[in-house]
């Protein structure tokens, strides 16, 4: 039950009934949680999926849209021909410059369909990039009964999520916007560096302590954090690895963001399974992992940490069980070409690395290489991940 919600309609029944307050004068900005899927964006080419039999159904009937950019081009050429201003659309999903994805597609379906709309969706509609932060694990039944028992509400589907919150939106609207600053949201020019900051601490964090808390045994995020050897290790790849490859943050201190990041991640009420964190590594290490060690790389920087939590992934996918044998489960998309290039390390220890398209030409870089060999050795001989982050603390100690 959620108060802001005044109403509620199903474009899918009647797309008419969506469509109509879309184009009224009234309506200013018009916000997106559709998640990374929803985007239609072809994984392989990197651009708009015209082959898409829904979109080739909103490109030949226009008044009746299925997808989001059907109801957003025929919405604004309803306002364009009766001399309205466009609306802002903001997209509220977990995409690095989301705003700028949505502007991209929008354009890329309204210019097939119409290219002089879509040359005045350009000019007077605006896309701002925004970025949110907040940990919201998969409900499970556990969250279910406890809702009916402790508040009598039998809800088959509720939301858990932490208290810390944080929005940040480019000030980019093109037709006014609410004071949001009055309830929290931080309005910047530029939401790149809070992006990046979170790609960088947060999303690597929990990549780091799920690959190598998964290999160790434990279930769940806190558990880990629970852990001082991995409480130590996650904070050390944070400051001496992750944070000297950031750009000052305004609004910022980046010390107490990870405090509160590890505190964050040790909540005894968010119960995150690593099995959420390790799945899908595919799309997650090159975005979160991989422009760091690069960085690194080329400033002379610290790369030991993860090089670690990349031989980690590779062990996980190869043996496919903890350090106590039992099963791990590779969930990707990569899952086939993940699983056969860690089983050719025994033969070859950068045939993992020699997936391009998640590593790019890392497999290149010597001094990666080297570090990187030697603790696949150490995990071919032992399966003990533990080891080899106490050595690595103590090196960095020595």
């Amino acid at each position: 039950m959620i108060g802001c919600l005044t109403d509620f309609v199903l474009g899918c029944d009647n797309p008419e009934s969506v469509l109509q307050p879309m184009a009224a004068p009234a309506t200013k900005i018009v916000s997106l949680t559709i998640t990374e899927g929803g985007y239609n964006i072809d994984h392989e080419t990197g651009e708009f999926d015209f082959s898409n039999p829904d979109v080739i159904h909103d490109l030949e009937h226009p008044k009746r849209p299925r997808l989001i950019f059907g109801f957003l081009t025929e919405a604004l050429r309803r306002r364009r021909d009766a001399g309205l201003s466009a609306f802002t659309v903001q997209s509220c999903d977990n995409i690095q410059h989301n705003g700028n994805l949505t502007r991209k597609v929008v354009l890329d379906f309204a210019d097939r369909q119409d290219p002089d709309l879509a040359k005045w969706i350009d000019v007077n509609a605006s896309f701002p990039n925004a970025m949110v932060d907040r940990i919201t694990p998969a409900t499970t039944d556990a969250d279910i009964n406890y809702l009916e028992q402790e508040f009598g509400l039998l809800d088959q589907w509720p939301v858990t999520c932490e208290p810390f919150e944080q929005w940040v939106i480019e000030d980019k609207f093109c037709n006014g916007r609410p004071e949001w600053e009055r309830v929290g949201v931080h309005f910047v020019d530029d939401v790149t560096p809070y992006e990046t900051m979170k790609l960088r601490l947060l999303n690597a964090g929990h990549s780091v302590l799920g690959l190598l808390g998964a290999l160790h045994g434990y279930q769940t995020i806190r558990e880990c954090v629970e852990d001082q050897l991995f409480k130590e290790f996650l904070r050390n790849y944070l400051d001496l690895e992750a944070t000297p490859t950031l750009d000052a943050v305004e609004g910022i201190d980046l010390d107490a963001y990870k405090d509160t990041l590890i505190k964050r991640f040790g909540n005894p009420a968010i119960r995150d399974s690593v099995a959420r964190i390790c799945q899908g590594s595919s799309d997650k290490i090159p975005v979160f992992m991989i422009p760091t060690i690069i960085a690194n790389l080329q400033r002379g920087g610290n790369i030991n940490y993860a090089a670690l939590v990349i031989a980690s992934w590779c062990h996980y996918c190869a043996r496919q069980s903890d350090r106590h044998g039992e099963p791990l489960e590779v969930n990707d998309l990569m899952k086939d070409e993940l699983i056969a290039a860690a089983r050719k390390t025994s033969d070859d220890k950068l045939a993992f690395l020699k997936l391009k398209s998640i590593f790019g030409n890392l497999a290149d870089e010597e001094r990666f290489t080297r570090v990187y060999e030697s603790m696949i050795t150490a995990l071919n001989a032992s399966s003990d991940v533990a080891n080899e982050m106490r050595g690595i603390l103590k090196s960095d100690q020595n």
